[in-house]
């Protein structure tokens, strides 16, 4: 165990993380002007009440020793696989959803929070086996624990958050050693089967089966990708050309702060989470889009500075994780908003508006804060 020690916390990843939080919010608060549901939902009011308790609750993550998580991360896993299993067992019945618990207004996701309990339970496992990472043994024990959370989240379904705790899993795989062509076999393998898989899916797919494992929306966002229909005049592909005149129409500097069209006169959808990116992008145009999405590789970078500089590896794969983590969903709500990617749900880290998403990232930043304020060498 390592002395906390205040000079080392990385002010410089709380001022990026707080800029681009405070900016999120102002951000939501222009998105939703005009749609009264939205504003009567007090939207604005609730992300600021999860950015202040995701902050108090980062600082605590950052005071407590990170090794302390590691003792108990068997604790954190069978937790978040009882969550997950209520939560399908019973959650339509008692919370009207799959993938939400239903506390007074407020709705809790738990598969948000697994995400950190697997790079948790990961970071410490690999660090216990780390002279024995290149054993099938060890791989296929890692994947039997991340698969014992995936799999529950894939029954909600949420497709998005699954393939976001199998990407932790392969990155943190990769930072603990395994070797290069044993990942390019793995990625092959896993390439191949979504490629035989997906078309079988897609032909015995049953829209009466409501036990499907994919479900309507799923398969309209797949076939919309793949085949798109510039005529549509709704649905999935609509919102990426919505989003896509949004962006074009910020030009290099924008229509100003609350005077983008597309999103005052509610043209884009779901702008205020899904489709901040556009939003923000008609707004601030190429220059306010370049400068968030920097900040958020300088706060990877942070992450990954933390990463080289740990006490441990344990400490270590926590901070890669983070990285991982926060820069695979800015790839993917980027993406997506490109018309790059298909649609998904993963927000835009510190951006878009969700509670149960937002304090996971203050958590993981908490983490990093942890791991950085314990590490041995000092730095000027």
């Amino acid at each position: 165990m390592h002395r906390i020690s205040w000079r080392h916390f990385d002010f410089w990843l709380l001022g990026a993380v707080a800029f681009l939080t405070i900016f999120g919010v102002t951000m939501i608060r222009s998105a939703i002007a005009g749609n009264i549901e939205l504003v009567e939902a007090n939207t604005v009011t609730k992300q600021i009440i999860f950015a202040s308790i995701g902050f108090v609750i980062m600082v605590i993550t950052a005071m407590i020793d990170y090794h302390y998580w590691g003792a108990l991360s068997t604790i954190l896993f069978i937790v978040t696989f009882g969550a997950l299993a209520v939560l399908f067992t019973v959650g339509g019945a008692l919370f009207g959803s799959s993938r939400w618990f239903a506390v007074g207004p407020i709705l809790i996701q738990p598969s948000e929070f697994a995400k950190i309990t697997i790079i948790l339970i990961l970071g410490n496992f690999f660090s216990q086996h780390i002279e024995d990472i290149k054993n099938p043994r060890v791989v296929l024990q890692s994947l039997m624990i991340t698969m014992g959370i995936v799999g529950w989240i894939i029954l909600q379904p949420d497709l998005s958050t699954s393939i976001v705790i199998l990407v932790l899993w392969f990155a943190l795989l990769w930072a603990a050693g395994l070797d290069v062509k044993l990942l390019l076999i793995t990625s092959g393998v896993g390439a191949v089967s979504m490629a035989i898989g997906l078309p079988l899916l897609l032909l015995n797919y049953d829209p009466t089966n409501t036990s499907s494992l994919i479900k309507p929306y799923q398969l309209e966002r797949i076939i919309n990708f793949l085949f798109p229909d510039p005529n549509a005049s709704f649905g999935a592909i609509y919102n990426v050309q919505q989003a896509l005149i949004s962006i074009g129409d910020g030009g290099w500097f924008g229509q100003g702060y609350g005077g983008g069209s597309q999103v005052q006169l509610r043209f884009l959808k779901v702008r205020h989470s899904d489709f901040i990116f556009s939003a923000l992008s008609e707004e601030f145009g190429f220059v306010g889009a370049l400068l968030v999405i920097a900040t958020l590789a300088f706060i990877v970078a942070r992450c990954l500075r933390t990463a080289r500089i740990a006490s441990d590896t344990f400490g270590a794969l926590i901070a890669y994780g983070a990285a991982t983590l926060i820069s695979f969903q800015t790839i993917v709500n980027v993406g997506m908003n490109l018309n790059l990617l298909p649609v998904t749900g993963l927000t835009l880290p510190f951006v878009s508006y969700g509670g149960s998403s937002l304090m996971t990232l203050f958590i993981a930043v908490g983490l990093v804060e942890s791991v950085v304020m314990r590490h041995r060498d000092l730095e000027f």
